[in-house]
């Protein structure tokens, strides 16, 4: 019994129904031609995902009731089983995914576990499901479930499979975070083999506001076996699966036979055309470390870009590590041609940054502009010189810089629709190492979710690959220096970036407390002083541009922190402090 699989994989964008629907329907086509038998489209096909507050709004919800009719009619005169995503609605709303089949809604399946947790708010939006369901066609029974529904170990799978299903079809829509896709190929494999059933895994792909979503959707055998589809590009992944397998597997193995029944069941009878021979049995690499986080910076910078209406982006160089590999990065994601770099020297810019910065630009071939910004930076400082009087230089100054730097790239792209990349890493947002209105102007941090270490670990990444130095070779040697007083590095008022990560990793990602922190062999100091600094920036964090999410806990919709917050973070006494 084989039965030809197609797992559409593609790259939605939230709310363009229109623009939806006619990529779902290109995709019923190419799978029609293909021979297809069952398509399978990921959560939310229809709206996009998150949608977010846009469930709030009727009209969005009868409009995405519309949009599936627009599918369910195109069904009509085709033979293949379509399965997507999309919200459904009664009395309250649905995470849904719609069986459609040649013109007729056959089967409808709410999502029944609803995640809320980290950048998950859907309990804020959905009401649960409470049947499960099952499809027949003669020996091959399907079950039909969402996301979550698969991760949960008491899932609807588990009555699927009590009843007999051999094929179980997930519809997700699953963030990329690092290292996060081996461990689903994993999970996926666990479940497979538990079951004793087969597991086709549709994700989604793309690029959403400083969500990635990576695609490896992925059909997965109990045996062990799995065929897994691109990272981070659309495609149609197509997979012929001999169902006998599972059935085999079932009667030698056995699946949990004690497991009972705990949700309703619905069965639908459907008819379709099976196959007597494999053609297809492809597979893809798994992207891992480094390289999985580049193709998600590329991914994540491109969609925000043309999703939201921008050809062209521009961002300040430096001539600093930063800004460099933000640069290549765009060059990636947009080409060389829709990127613009612009140098702005003080007096303590060094000659050895601009040199670096227009070798960097010639590199890589994008266009650059030069605004000096001395004169206007002595300009400020004759304006302010009676308010500022009987005071020192300190940071003031500093940031006055900065902000005028930041006040030049938002007046281009003002002038010429340009989106302004902001390109401070985490380590500086952590420590509120950046300028309020200054490096953080923009529409778009693309490195907001990377420690300063990693940046040079994916700088190091992009040169190896490309086989030259894009990158000079100066800036990874030189110390970090912000040059906005003679002679400053970032360690003047920071930790060395190997050990600030490393705290701020155990902290922000790991949970740990000051004193557990201390475990690691740190001191004292540096972790109060760094717990601290993370505290007291909260405001600047709150105010800055989004950026792409790569780790297991981002600033953004993943960190939310309370700005005014008097519980100390760091040593109270002698006691712990979370």
């Amino acid at each position: 019994m084989i039965v030809r699989l197609g797992l559409a994989q593609i790259n939605t964008t939230v709310g363009d129904l229109k623009g939806n629907v006619t990529k779902i329907n290109e995709y019923i086509d190419l799978a029609e031609k293909k021979g297809v038998s069952i398509l399978v489209f990921p959560e939310l096909a229809i709206t996009g995902y998150p949608p977010e507050d846009l469930v709030l709004r009727t009209g969005f919800i009868k409009d995405n009731l519309s949009a599936l009719e627009k599918v369910r009619e195109y069904t009509i005169d085709k033979e293949l089983l379509v399965i997507l995503g999309f919200v459904d609605f009664d009395f309250e709303i649905y995470n849904a995914a719609a069986v459609l089949h040649n013109g007729e809604k056959v089967a409808v399946y709410r999502k029944m576990h609803l995640p809320n947790y980290s950048v998950f708010d859907e309990k804020r939006y959905f009401s649960a499901g409470k049947k499960a369901l099952i499809l027949r066609n003669k020996n091959l029974r399907i079950g039909v479930n969402i996301c979550e529904d698969l991760w949960v170990p008491s899932g609807p799978i588990n009555e699927q499979t009590i009843f007999g299903a051999n094929l179980i079809i997930n519809l997700s829509a699953s963030p990329f975070t690092a290292g996060k896709s081996r461990k689903r190929l994993e999970l996926l494999s666990t479940r497979a083999s538990e079951y004793s059933c087969a597991i086709a895994y549709c994700n989604l792909v793309g690029g959403q506001d400083e969500l990635v979503f990576d695609g490896l959707s992925a059909v997965v055998l109990p045996d062990g076996r799995s065929f897994i589809a691109r990272g981070f590009e659309e495609e149609l992944f197509i997979t012929d699966l001999d169902l006998d397998i599972a059935t085999r597997y079932n009667l030698y193995e056995g699946k949990r036979k004690s497991f009972k029944a705990n949700a309703e069941l619905e069965e639908k009878e459907i008819s379709f055309t099976l196959r007597d021979n494999i053609e297809f049995l492809t597979s893809h690499r798994i992207a891992e470390g480094i390289e999985e986080i580049f193709n998600a910076l590329v991914l994540g910078l491109r969609d925000y870009v043309k999703k939201n209406g921008f050809s062209t982006v521009t961002l300040g160089l430096s001539g600093g590590m930063d800004s460099s590999l933000a640069a290549c990065i765009a060059v990636e994601a947009l080409g060389r041609e829709n990127v613009v770099g612009v140098l702005m020297p003080s007096e303590y810019t060094s000659n050895t940054s601009i040199e670096d910065a227009k070798m960097l630009a010639k590199n890589l071939g994008i266009k650059t502009l030069t605004v000096p910004i001395t004169a206007i930076y002595h300009s400020y400082l004759g304006t302010l010189s009676d308010a500022f009087k009987g005071r020192e230089q300190d940071v003031t100054e500093e940031n006055i810089q900065a902000r005028i730097r930041g006040n030049i790239l938002m007046a281009l792209s003002n002038k010429f629709g340009w989106l302004v990349l902001a390109t401070g890493n985490k380590s500086e947002l952590a420590t509120g190492y950046a300028t309020l209105y200054g490096d953080m102007a923009g529409g778009f941090a693309v490195l907001k979710d990377v420690y300063k270490t990693d940046v040079y670990r994916l700088a190091d990444y992009f040169n190896r690959t490309k086989k030259t130095e894009i990158i000079p070779r100066r800036v990874f040697e030189k110390p970090p220096s912000a040059e906005l007083r003679p002679n400053q590095t970032d360690q003047d008022t920071l930790p060395p970036y190997e050990t600030l990560d490393k705290i701020l990793k155990l902290f922000i990602e790991e949970g740990l407390s000051a004193n557990e922190i201390l475990e690691h062999g740190f001191d004292n100091n540096t972790v109060n002083f760094t717990l601290k600094l993370l505290k007291k920036n909260e405001y600047k964090r709150r105010q800055g541009a989004p950026g792409i999410k790569i780790s297991r806990r981002a600033f953004g919709k993943d960190w939310r922190m309370p700005i005014t917050n008097d519980y100390n973070t760091t040593f109270m006494d002698g006691e712990n402090g979370d």
